[in-house]
């Protein structure tokens, strides 16, 4: 090798870590270019219809008018929260709004789990694709068409469910309209819905199980509730746990579109929750700063809730969601 001449030199595939924060940031843009892009419908979506869209929560300190617009609109501070708190009608709402919350994170979120376990346990992969796919076809069937479905089963006249009972020699039963009734069919449809959805996260993440932890297991005469409880479990508890932190953030949202589909007037003081009174208020009665109101303060609670549980999450070792 003539003098002067060296090994070639290898460049790095990061920009250098002791750039200025504007200058690292111009090296990745210019670097990665093509990755930035591919971001750029996804953060447009989340400025535009997520972000944009907060500026409309001042009018739940102001008294909204359409005339006036945001920013000529009165302004009444803490007014709305006011009657919100003096409002029995809310406390009702937010009563059948948590209960039935409650009902669908205590019933519904161990589902998707146990199916997947039970999915993870069948060798034929013929049989755990039929069953798999079946499970969560009902997620693509709008509540529409799932309440047409309840309605007709459920009905006291002419219902398969009603024409067992009066079979087995029992009186009909008007499910939709029994208030003792009706949230326990939010819960049981709500769960037969989604059980086969949520389920495709946990076996994604049953596949990523080392196999052999399970080997080890055997060869240390663990049988198969002792493998789930010390290998299967353990190993996919931080997805367990991020699931739960996010399921957290949507706790007060029960869901629109089923209870606006299966309730009524005879069920109101059981099913009306926070989404159909805003609907209600909101759209019905024109009250926009009021209902704007009830809508931010689910909000912060659902913030509250999430930023309480994540802190104790990861006290206890365990990895939160930030």
């Amino acid at each position: 090798m003539a003098k002067g001449e060296g090994l070639p030199v290898l460049r790095s595939s990061r920009p250098a870590a002791g750039l200025l924060p504007a200058r690292r940031l111009g090296a990745n843009l210019r670097q990665y270019w093509d990755l930035y892009l591919i971001m750029v419908p996804g953060i447009l979506y989340f400025l535009i219809f997520k972000y944009l869209p907060m500026w409309g929560v001042i009018i739940a300190f102001k008294d909204y008018s359409v005339f006036a617009g945001f920013a000529a609109s009165d302004w009444v501070g803490l007014d709305h929260f006011r009657r919100m708190l003096d409002d029995p009608q809310f406390y009702l709402v937010f009563r059948n709004t948590v209960l039935i919350s409650l009902y669908k994170l205590f019933w519904g979120f161990p589902g998707p789990i146990i199916l997947a376990l039970l999915l993870n346990e069948i060798r034929s992969m013929l049989y755990k694709r039929t069953i798999q796919t079946l499970a969560y076809l009902p997620h693509f069937l709008s509540w529409i068409i799932i309440g047409g479905i309840m309605v007709n089963l459920l009905s006291p006249a002419t219902g398969a469910v009603n024409g067992m009972l009066k079979w087995f020699g029992f009186e009909p039963v008007f499910f939709l309209a029994d208030p003792g009734w009706f949230r326990s069919l939010l819960v049981i449809s709500d769960i037969w819905k989604e059980v086969g959805w949520g389920a495709i996260i946990y076996l994604a993440a049953l596949a990523g199980v080392d196999p052999q932890l399970y080997e080890a297991a055997v060869m240390d005469g663990a049988g198969k509730w002792k493998q789930l409880v010390h290998v299967t479990l353990p190993s996919i508890l931080t997805t367990i746990i991020v699931l739960f932190l996010l399921r957290l953030g949507h706790v007060l949202d029960v869901g629109f579109e089923q209870v606006f589909v299966l309730y009524n007037s005879m069920v109101y003081d059981v099913g009306d929750v926070i989404e159909t009174y805003v609907y209600r208020v909101g759209i019905g009665q024109s009250e926009f700063s009021y209902s704007t109101a009830v809508g931010l303060l689910k909000s912060v609670i659902s913030l509250i809730l999430v930023v309480i549980v994540n802190k104790a999450v990861k006290r206890t070792g365990q990895e939160g969601i930030y």
